[in-house]
């Protein structure tokens, strides 16, 4: 065990930290500034190339190879390709390594920002308003990465660096699959603990648990009819909407009391069915011949991807007795999430520890958290058994208009970061 910070060096990493709050704010704002949407990441991981080396470190591309990967159990289907879309990570090495290694991990990626015409000011010209700053990504989750970068570089304002080997990685598709961080994982040792500042429910908290997710695609063919002959016809829209109605039903049966895991309780409606995309039909006056349903389904702690995939399946075959679907056709393709629910051990060290450091800094306690949605958390845990601590700043309208996150708030993080790593990898002289 590594023993507790000197008085000293703590008051010097925590001093250290407010010098650098201004600069954490302008390094947000430039990640913020990056437009980084499934597919356009580019900028932001060129950005957090440019961060690790300002630390002193040596970044690295890390690829998502979809063959070295098909075998791994935590493994989502495939999106768009990943050529030119390579994480990041740098790694910083003590002279004498004497405690224990660390993760430090976020996502570059955001999600799309919706009607644009509707946020106060554009989402990527990061703005500050009430101590909050604005802009897409600034809450999930690019206020937690500055807070990790600051946190380290802290340590070094203070004449300090860590006693342990810490990673830092910066990775892709947190928002639709995991296999960014799948991919950093499996390339990179084994650390001895993961922080993820994720945000949480808007008010501080650590991740207990978190659902599963599974992505899937309905596709509905029709039979195309001019109006004029509509009762000769089939159509996909109503069709698909008949579908959409039975996965409500699901989604009810699976909200059923018994269904709910320990670690759900008193939480309200906590597996979610969500109808996140839908395209189809052709011309208001032709019965339409295709319509496709973008679903995203969560899964339940004593459920898994596997059988809820199935659930799907069976869903859709079943909805053909629908009077809607009279002769259609109808597709079932999964892409995208493919994973499993995941409890977080409260009582591993690493949690600990960050519920003490944040109550110092912050002088209140963080919440635990039982995640209505995932993060890429469950990796770690599920597949390397390895503690994970996930808690960030407080974080509003995330996938929603005027996404915002609290700058007191993520200074706190950043503060709490940098006693938890330097108690718990120990601190060398820089």
């Amino acid at each position: 065990m590594t023993a507790g910070v000197d008085p000293g060096a703590k008051r010097a990493i925590l001093e250290a930290c407010d010098a650098l709050r201004a600069d954490g704010l302008t390094t947000l704002e430039r990640l913020v500034r990056c437009p980084s949407t499934l597919g356009n990441e580019g900028s932001a991981l060129d950005e957090m190339a440019r961060i690790y080396e300002g630390l002193g470190l040596a970044p690295r591309r890390i690829p998502v190879d979809m063959a070295a990967l098909k075998d791994h159990p935590g493994l989502s289907p495939q999106l768009i390709p990943y050529a030119g879309r390579d994480n990041v990570v740098a790694v910083h090495r003590p002279r004498n390594a004497t405690g224990r290694s660390l993760v430090l991990q976020g996502h570059v990626d955001v999600v799309p920002e919706g009607a644009e015409d509707e946020w106060t000011t554009p989402p990527y010209e990061p703005a500050i308003r009430g101590g909050r700053l604005y802009g897409r990504g600034a809450g999930d989750m690019k206020a937690g990465i500055v807070s990790y970068v600051t946190a380290f570089r802290a340590l070094k304002a203070a004449g300090l660096q860590p006693a342990a080997e810490v990673q830092m990685h910066s990775v892709i598709e947190e928002e639709c699959s995991g296999n960014g961080a799948l991919a950093c994982m499996v390339a990179m040792p084994k650390a001895d603990a993961v922080i993820i500042p994720e945000p949480g429910p808007g008010l501080p908290a650590i991740y207990s648990a978190e659902v599963g997710v599974v992505w899937a695609f309905v596709t509905v063919t029709g039979r195309p009819a001019h109006v004029r002959d509509k009762q000769a016809g089939v159509n996909a829209v109503e069709a698909a909407m008949a579908i959409w109605q039975r996965f409500e039903a699901y989604e009810r049966e699976m909200n059923r009391a018994e269904h709910i895991h320990a670690s759900f309780r008193g939480v309200n409606h906590p597996v979610n069915v969500n109808l996140g995309t839908f395209q189809g039909g052709e011309w208001n006056s032709s019965v339409a011949t295709r319509a496709t349903l973008g679903l995203r389904v969560g899964v339940m702690m004593g459920n898994t991807a596997d059988q809820v995939r199935a659930d799907i399946l069976r869903i859709a075959d079943t909805a053909r007795d629908d009077a809607a679907l009279r002769g259609a056709k109808v597709k079932v393709e999964f892409r995208g999430f493919h994973a499993d629910p995941c409890v977080f051990d409260m009582e591993a060290p690493v949690a600990k520890l960050a519920m003490r450091s944040y109550a110092e800094v912050a002088g209140v306690e963080l919440r635990k958290y039982p995640a209505t949605g995932l993060t890429d958390g469950r990796f770690f845990t599920l597949y390397q058994g390895t503690p994970v601590a996930c808690f960030g700043p407080d974080a509003q309208e995330i996938h929603g208009i005027d996404e915002s996150v609290g700058l007191d708030s993520m200074h706190d993080i950043t503060k709490s970061i940098a006693l938890c790593m330097a108690e718990w990898c120990g601190v060398e002289k820089a």
